[in-house]
Order: structure tokens, then C-alpha cells, then sequence
């Protein structure tokens, strides 16, 4: 991986730089992951060296942290984009892949709480690809 990517929210108010290396790229599946992002799965980038740095919004970063849980986002107050966030102890980041504008040569290293999926998210490698909207 390089040792800068960027990143940014949908409407552009947030842009960030991350410095360092992916220590892992994880699809999870669990429930909390599938309701915080509308999605079959999360796709975050985890590190516990890389450094996080604002470039501008910052102010415009909001955090939910699910009570009782690890769980917990960040995101743009305006366009509601996950963004990266620091993890509790305060050193790792978790980085949505989504969110980069740069782009990354890893690859996920594993779908995770995979057990929990969706139950209309197996065999997805067999539905109709189409490259634009459909008709």
C-alpha cells in the first residue's frame, strides 16, 4: 500500500489523509455493521500505526457510539458519509474503504461474523452484473 492515501464524505465538506499501512481489511457481516451501513457488510481498513489527519470539516465529524457495545461510527453531519474514526484505546483507526479516494492495492483479508450474514446474501457472485443504472 502507499504510505499516504486520501479520503472524503459524498458531498466533499470532510477530506482526510491517512499516513502508514493497513494492518487489515475486514468484510463484516454482523447485524450492527449491516444496519450501520444500509449494506450486506461493513468494508473497513484497520491500523494500529497509521496516522489520521483532517485536511478540512473536521468540525463537521460527528460520533455514535452504540452503548453497551464496541461498535460505533463516524460520520459527515451534512451528507451522513461514514468517515474514519479512532478506536477507544485511542491508537488504531478504522477506515471505511468506501470512504478513499485514493486508491488501494489490499485486498479484504476476510468476511467476518459471517455466520450472522443477511439471509438473501449468499451466492451473490451469481446475480446479474450491470455496469450503469438499470434501464
Amino acid at each position: 500500500m502507499a504510505d499516504k492515501v486520501t479520503g472524503s464524505c459524498l458531498c466533499g465538506t470532510v477530506r482526510f489523509e491517512i499516513n502508514g499501512d493497513f494492518d487489515g481489511f475486514f468484510l463484516c457481516h454482523c447485524s450492527r455493521c449491516r444496519k450501520d451501513t444500509g449494506s450486506a457488510h461493513a468494508a473497513n481498513l484497520f491500523s494500529a500505526a497509521a496516522r489520521l489527519t483532517w485536511l478540512s470539516g473536521e468540525d463537521n465529524v460527528q460520533h455514535f457510539d452504540l452503548p453497551g457495545t464496541r461498535h460505533g461510527k463516524a460520520f459527515c453531519a451534512t451528507c451522513s458519509s461514514a468517515l474514519p474514526r479512532h478506536l477507544s484505546n485511542g491508537t488504531s483507526i478504522i477506515v471505511p474503504a468506501g470512504s478513499l479516494d485514493t486508491p488501494i492495492d489490499m485486498r479484504p483479508n476476510a468476511h467476518i461474523c459471517y455466520a450472522d450474514r443477511a439471509e438473501w446474501d449468499d451466492e451473490l457472485g451469481e446475480v446479474t452484473h450491470i455496469d450503469g443504472l438499470p434501464g
